[in-house]
């Protein structure tokens, strides 16, 4: 297995990513987002823009293996944020969204996010093992959502409580 350093992202790594998203989008069936994303545009949504929270990278040796963030875009409660997972396909390198998780965990207690979800395609069977796996639980589907050329695909939304044990140690309330 590689060895992953975990990091914040930067706006000098918004053109790798880039070209990791790009790829994923390529390939198509697991990512809602379809429209690939110029460098400018994967800092402004990930990265710096306005509505960011936090945003990591694993790195493996001298490539970026992975992303993973939170957002606060949309009509999300307060005390919530979205949560972005994206991992290199080739070469593919396992732990990747494991290893962001645990960052993401201590970003989301820095900023006194209370509740973390995730929506994810109904047919993107690595996503939604990747999200159980990690303690998300369902809470929400949103039907027949239609993808560009009007495919109608599910999303499910899962979240993942965050709260402090007497350690204050950061886990999901199950």
């Amino acid at each position: 297995m590689a060895q992953l350093t975990i990091r914040e992202a930067t706006v000098d790594d918004a053109e790798e990513l880039s070209e990791l998203i790009n790829e994923i989008i390529k390939a198509g069936g697991t990512t809602a987002l379809e429209d690939p994303f110029s460098p400018e545009l994967l800092a402004d949504w990930f990265i710096a823009g306005e509505f960011p929270l936090a945003c990591h990278v694993a790195q493996a040796e001298a490539r970026l293996a992975g992303f993973q963030f939170l957002s606060s875009y949309g009509d999300l409660p307060k005390g919530w944020a979205d949560i972005g997972t994206f991992a290199r396909l080739n070469p593919k390198i396992p732990g990747v969204g494991t290893a962001l998780f645990a960052t993401t965990l201590s970003a989301a207690e820095e900023r006194n996010i209370e509740v973390i979800r995730a929506t994810i395609r109904a047919d993107n069977t690595g996503g939604l093992t990747y999200y159980e796996k990690m303690g998300f639980r369902t809470y929400n589907m949103l039907e027949k959502v239609p993808l560009n050329d009007g495919t109608p695909v599910d999303r499910i939304q899962k979240q993942y409580q965050v709260s402090k044990d007497k350690s204050g140690l950061w886990r999901s309330a199950q």
